[in-house]
């Protein structure tokens, strides 16, 4: 499919695909991913909604302007809402689930918005692991180090050795390697790590916290969100893990969305 492009209020130019008719939805992807990531929940919702998909910046077609700052995101996803018609839906998967509960915060004309496994980091250890992370994150991205970095954030995610020695010897890896540096803007996201209740508890949209089940750090992490935003409501698969698949995922959205 070709690319649809839209300028940012900067003008980093933003790729993006559409599909379907209906209310706009906009699919916000996770850490390091681009926007084939949720290709596959595109026609899954279609019938429905007008599904807007893109690359966020830094990452795919997009471009990628310096510096970088996390509103510079809000931007991007506001030309893009901008493009649908003045108002979307919001679905935010893992790290873009924190960006788009942030948007909301930030006051971009969002419906409603559904999350799905944010990573926020729930109790002390989890922060100081994340704040070692982070720090290792820019040492290495300052140094041009981007496969190590890519490594560093498999070991955060949990990956064994042996996966990471086959990641690496596939020919998936440069790709990995082409988008380490948006790590740090994932990890921009998350912030100082725990959900910031301050912010959250201003959104005001109805907002859906699913989880796969299974994973405590995810649905600490997910209980803690649906305490601080005023109109969340929560939904717990049957043990799909992290990677969801979209005919799973799909059905839950349309509920709530519709």
């Amino acid at each position: 499919m070709t690319d649809l492009r839209v300028t940012s209020k900067d003008g980093t130019s933003i790729a993006y695909e559409r599909v379907g008719s209906g209310p706009a939805l906009v699919l916000v992807g996770g850490g390091a991913v681009d926007r084939s990531e949720n290709v596959p929940l595109g026609p899954e919702l279609a019938e429905h909604f007008t599904v807007f998909n893109y690359d966020r910046r830094g990452r795919g077609g997009s471009g990628d302007t310096l510096p970088y700052a996390l509103e510079r995101e809000f931007e991007d996803l506001a030309a893009l809402i901008d493009v649908a018609g003045g108002s979307a839906h919001l679905f935010g998967a893992s790290s873009g689930g924190a960006l788009a509960m942030e948007a909301a915060v930030a006051g971009l004309p969002i419906g409603k918005l559904a999350v799905y496994e944010v990573p926020y980091m729930v109790g002390e250890v989890m922060q100081e692991r994340w704040h070692e992370y982070v720090a290792r994150l820019h040492t290495l991205l300052g140094q041009g180090r981007r496969g190590d970095a890519f490594e560093l954030f498999m070991r955060l995610a949990g990956s064994p050795d042996a996966q990471i020695a086959a990641a690496k010897e596939s020919p998936h890896w440069p790709g990995c390697e082409a988008i380490a540096h948006t790590l740090a803007y994932d990890a921009a996201c998350i912030g100082d790590g725990p959900p910031p209740t301050d912010r959250l508890e201003r959104i005001m949209q109805p907002t859906l916290v699913v989880t796969g089940g299974g994973n405590d750090f995810f649905e600490q992490a997910a209980d803690a969100i649906l305490a601080g935003v005023p109109r969340a409501e929560r939904h717990v698969l049957d043990g799909v893990g992290h990677a969801v698949e979209a005919k799973v995922l799909a059905p839950v959205l349309l509920e709530f969305l519709r």
